[in-house]
């Protein structure tokens, strides 16, 4: 069963994703590995929901959708503004990029989750996590 909660694009709100990443751990018995990958990955999808997708805009809602199956969990972080090209994101690896200090997000996510894709034009984010790694 999908579950969903809703908040405006306030930084502060980032707490109600710590809750939930937290309650979520609780009820499910997750591992402190899965539970900091979880945590991370979520704090960075909805900070930039908030930042670069409703850029800061209180006005704007920060939309997230979870459910877990078969020891998955599916996450989806939706924003309201026009998306961006998820294909060409420049990598914070290289010399040109590493002294940056934005631009990780995306590739810090991607590599803490299981799965990471991308929706309506960019402005949702949906990754998944297995919380019983084989």
């Amino acid at each position: 069963m999908k579950n969903k909660i809703q908040f405006p694009s306030k930084i502060e709100n980032i707490s109600i994703i710590e809750r939930l990443v937290d309650e979520l751990t609780q009820q499910y018995q997750i591992n402190s590995e899965i539970y900091g990958n979880m945590l991370v990955s979520m704090v960075e999808a909805v900070n930039n929901a908030i930042i670069h997708g409703n850029k800061l805009d209180e006005n704007k809602s920060v939309e997230v959708e979870y459910e877990i199956e078969n020891g998955i969990f599916t996450f989806s972080i939706k924003d309201e503004g026009n998306g961006f090209d998820y294909k060409k994101l420049p990598d914070p690896t290289t010399p040109e990029n590493i002294e940056k200090p934005h631009g990780r997000g995306i590739f810090l996510i991607s590599h803490l989750v299981d799965e990471l894709s991308f929706e309506d034009n960019g402005s949702k984010l949906c990754v998944k996590i297995k919380i019983n790694p084989s």
